[in-house]
Order: C-alpha cells, then structure tokens, then sequence
C-alpha cells in the first residue's frame, strides 16, 4: 500500500513538472525586459507610438511595461522608478519635458546597467542616455514655413500679409526646432516688410503654448484678433501642432472665419492627427506635417534589440542633439508635408488611416 502510494506520488510530481515545462515551452522565455514611458494618453500619437512599440518588442520575444503618465512629472518618475525595481533590461522614455528631473533616475538605471533610448523627445541634463529617435525636427519647421511661403506666393507676390506666429511648448526640445526651421523661412519675409505680424510678437517665448494645449492657444488667438484685427484680415498663421491649430480654428470661425466672404487663413501643423485631416478634408486646416510614427517605434526597438545584443545601434547623426551633458547620437527620420492634394496618397495608400475613419 505503502509502495503504490509513493508510485502515486512519483507519478503527480512527473505530470506537475511535464506540465509546467510544457507551460514554459508554450509561453516561450522572453529575449529580455523593456520599459516604455509616454508622457500622455491625451494625444493620440503617443497612444500610437506606445501601443506600436508594445506591439513590436513582443513579435521579437520582448517582455515590455508600457505606461502613460499623464503630463505629471512626478507620475513619469514613479513609473520609471518601479520599471527599474522591476528589473528591465531597456529603458524608451518619451519625456513629458526637458526638465522633467529625470537626471536622478537614470542614474540609478545606470548603476543597474539598464539602457535608455530617449524618444522623440531628447531628455535633458543626463550623461546616461545611449541613443536618441526622433524626426528630423528642424526640417518639420521648414517644411511648415515653406508651405506658407508657396500659398501666399511671397516668392511672386508684393504682398504684405499678415501672420501670426505660435510656437510649442518652451519645456519641449523639439519645439525650438520646430519654430527655427519654420523662421528660417519666414524671418526674411518679415523682415522685408511681405509678411507682417500685427501683434509684433516674433519671438519664441511670446508665441509659446505651454503643454501644446489647444484650449491656450484658443485664447491668445481670440486676444489676438480683438487687439490687432477688428478691420484687418488674418491671410497666415503658423501652427507648430495639429492640437494647437484647432485651437486656432475654433477661435477663427468664432469671429467668422470660414465663410465664403472670409475664408480661412493658410494654418500648419503637425502629427497628422485624425481631427486634423478630417479638419483639412473640410478646409478649415490647410496643411500638417506627417511623423511617421510606426516608423519611429520601429527605429527604437532596433536599437533596443542592437544593445540587448551587445551591437551598437544605427545613427546618422552624431552632431546635432546636444542634452547639455553629452552629444547623444541620434537617428532622424524624415517628415512629410501633407495637405487636401496627397493626403490620400501619404495617409490613407500606406494604411495609416482608412477612408472609413476619415468619413469617406
């Protein structure tokens, strides 16, 4: 009785273990542990980002963390804080700014030799980030500014006509590069008196918009056109976001911008954002600039896949992105300009969007 009981028991302990080892087999060891920190779920682009990034990672065997902090700094910390306790091997972080206090934090990372891509966004003030992804972020502005330039015609045309400038949010990198290409192009305009800007304000920090939020930029615009415009016509406005520039829209058709008597000023943006094509398609935005985000989210998981795989990862810029502690070797994908002529060609043929979602 004795025996056939411990025959029993051999018996359970095999079936438990084969059983477990045929759970492991199934589910598969993962390559290694990645974190991933977005900054907000209140723009659809980082949803995308993360969500492609998530999706990426675990087709190659990736275990990942992905996280949103809301726009609060300390939110992001706590988060990177936990994934770092939690023992990841890579670090993504999109930073919610450039002075997001997450110096400390990677240091820790460090010292637990964890790896951290900085994404779109550059972190500041840290000699621990290994790589930068990003768009090429200066070239989105030229291509904002250029696009004013050809539908105002400034090349042909003697004009003058107004514009009015906005710029991203002061505690962004990318939004110093964003206003220097787009016044690369337009600061020669209005210096020769073709473009005129009512309010006088040129400048970075006057145009800055705080978070990219819309609703703030609703407001300077609606303060705009009561000072400066009440007899004059808005011909321009440069818009660094596609979150911003329907700000700017709501504000317009709110003193009757829109009509037939009074068309819409030529309005940028940026991120191509469903509300924004959708708003181009009805010609109330004119243009935005198209970041291929599947593409970005690509680039960083292979160079989170290179480092986890003792290999240095792609760059084709080792000059530019300077975080006050060291030049952080970068690779910059390049952006496109889209408008109601090839938006079907740029958005819809390459499966971003469907027709469906755009309302057709």
């Amino acid at each position: 009785m004795k025996r056939k009981s411990f025959t029993l028991f051999l018996l359970i302990v095999l079936v438990v273990a084969l059983t477990g080892c045929g759970v492991k087999e199934t589910s598969g060891e993962s390559k290694g542990f990645i974190g991933i920190s977005m900054p907000t779920k209140s723009s659809e682009r980082w949803v995308n980002d993360g969500q492609n990034m998530k999706k990426l990672f675990e087709e190659l065997g990736y275990k990942t963390d992905l996280q949103y902090a809301e726009d609060i700094i300390e939110n992001q910390t706590a988060q990177i804080e936990n994934m770092i306790t939690k023992g990841v091997d890579v670090l993504v972080i999109a930073p919610i700014d450039d002075r997001s206090g997450l110096t400390s934090v990677l240091e820790r990372a460090h010292k637990r030799g964890i790896k951290v891509i900085s994404y779109d966004r550059l972190i500041q003030h840290s000699k621990y980030v290994d790589y930068y992804a990003t768009f090429d972020n200066f070239k989105v502005g030229v291509l904002q500014g250029t696009y004013i330039e050809e539908k105002l015609g400034l090349k042909e045309k003697e004009g003058p006509f107004n514009i009015e400038i906005f710029a991203g949010s002061p505690d962004d990198n990318n939004a110093y590069f964003f206003f220097d290409g787009a016044m690369s192009i337009l600061e020669p305009y209005i210096e020769s008196g073709k473009l005129v800007v009512r309010s006088n304000q040129t400048k970075f920090n006057q145009g800055a918009t705080l978070r990219w939020d819309g609703a703030l930029a609703q407001s300077r615009m609606d303060n705009l056109l009561s000072a400066y415009y009440s007899s004059e016509r808005v011909d321009a406005v440069l818009s660094p976001y596609d979150g911003i520039s329907i700000g700017i829209i709501s504000s317009l058709r709110g003193v009757g911008y829109g009509s037939e008597d009074k068309p819409m000023p030529v309005i940028t943006g940026q991120d191509a954002e469903l509300a924004s094509i959708k708003s181009i398609i009805n010609k109330r935005q004119t243009q935005t600039v198209f970041k291929d985000t599947r593409e970005l989210a690509k680039k960083a998981v292979e160079m989170a896949d290179a480092l986890l795989n003792g290999e240095k990862a792609e760059v084709n810029d080792t000059k530019t992105y300077n975080n006050g502690k060291k030049i952080v070797p970068a690779f910059l994908l390049n952006p496109v300009s889209v408008d109601i002529t090839n938006y079907e060609s740029v958005l819809v043929d390459s499966g971003y969007y469907t027709k469906e979602q755009l309302g057709q």
